[in-house]
Formats: C-alpha cells, sequence, structure tokens
C-alpha cells in the first residue's frame, strides 16, 4: 500500500533529525542538539553511556580538553509503525588524538541505530545505540608508526578496536560489548527493535 501523506511527513521529520544530530552535535550547537532526545533519551557510545543531557555535558567537557570527535553521515533507512520508528545511518566516526606519541586520525564505519518515538507532535531519540562495524589508525603525518600494545589492542571487538585503543590512551573506560557487523549483541539489538515496533516497552 502506498504511504499516507502522515507517514511521509513522519519519515521526512525523522530524516531531518538525524542530519540535525551530527550538524548540531559536532558543531557544539547544545541547545539546539537538545532538542533531537525525548527526556528520557539515552546515548550509548563507546566512551560514554548516558541521557542526552548527559551526553551533552560530557562532550561540552570533552570539548574543553580539545577532544575532537566528528560524524559523517551516508544513507537513512526509516521503519515506522504508528507513533514509533526504527531508524538506521550509516555512519562514520572520526577522532583525532596522540596515540603512543603520534597524531592519528581513527575512522570507524558502522551504522547509528536508533529508537524514536513521537510523542505530542514531536519526534525524538529514545534510544541510540550505534553498531561498530569496522575502524583504522591512521598517523596524521605521512611516515610516523605509533607503536601500539597489541595486548591492549586485542582486548577490544574488531569493529571498535583502534577507536577503543585511542579512548582509552586519553583516559576514557571504553564499554567492551558493543554490536558489530555480526555477532550476538547484534541480534539483540535487532530484537529489540522489532519489540520496539510491536509496541512493547524498551527493553
Amino acid at each position: 500500500m502506498p504511504a499516507s501523506h502522515a507517514e511521509i511527513e513522519d519519515d521526512r521529520l525523522i530524516r531531518e533529525l538525524l542530519q540535525n544530530w551530527a550538524v548540531w552535535r559536532d558543531a557544539g550547537d547544545w541547545e539546539r542538539f537538545r532538542t533531537v532526545w525525548h527526556p528520557d533519551g539515552r546515548m550509548m557510545a563507546t566512551w560514554t553511556q548516558g541521557t542526552g543531557d548527559e551526553f551533552i555535558e560530557i562532550s561540552k567537557q570533552a570539548w574543553a580538553k580539545g577532544v575532537s570527535i566528528l560524524h559523517f553521515l551516508g544513507g537513512i533507512s526509516v521503519d515506522l509503525a504508528g507513533p514509533r520508528s526504527i531508524s538506521q545511518t550509516k555512519m562514520t566516526i572520526s577522532q583525532r588524538a596522540e596515540v603512543e606519541g603520534v597524531l592519528c586520525d581513527v575512522l570507524c564505519t558502522g551504522r547509528f541505530y536508533d529508537f524514536l518515538e513521537k510523542r505530542d507532535g514531536r519526534w525524538g531519540i529514545v534510544l541510540r545505540q550505534p553498531i561498530y562495524e569496522k575502524d583504522r589508525m591512521d598517523p596524521v603525518t605521512p611516515g610516523a608508526t605509533p607503536v601500539l600494545d597489541k595486548a591492549l589492542l586485542e582486548q577490544f571487538p574488531p569493529g571498535y578496536r583502534h577507536l577503543a585503543y585511542l579512548q582509552t590512551r586519553i583516559g576514557y573506560a571504553v564499554k567492551r560489548d558493543m554490536p558489530g557487523l555480526k555477532g550476538p549483541e547484534v541480534e539483540a539489538l535487532y530484537a529489540r527493535g522489532a519489540a520496539w515496533l510491536r509496541g512493547e516497552p524498551l527493553s
């Protein structure tokens, strides 16, 4: 069946919200960034987990310390079920920092997997769970080579191994069971998403 005008508009509003998330967050436009979340919305990242407000505060603190994390978006898929939605957005996380004395960029490719809900006419994020598919580390200056601690590197899942290494080295406690391209963690996430679209409480 063709989508209704209301569904087409909801799809448009969700895509706009997802794009605004990346632009406003990376620009430090914190008050507008706050509007993409519902009050109980939660952000799950490798380096921090908490409410949208908590994510904003720790991001501000990171900015003040010179932490550089940027986001680039690709294709977006939106599944609608009345006032609820699951969206998936192809993305790349780019973080720059000194690693073992060498300035490096880490690029991590994956998807934002979002639980969204329309409340009082407004769409907002209830849960953002990134899926980390693969990553790499490159020195900013060609020819420079950081000597990594192999034992530490191999403690992290392959989808975000180098990102986790960098974040650990600059002082963050990294969550080690985030979903990747395959495996029980991402399958469990998909099951939660299907339950959300069926109207069940967020587990």
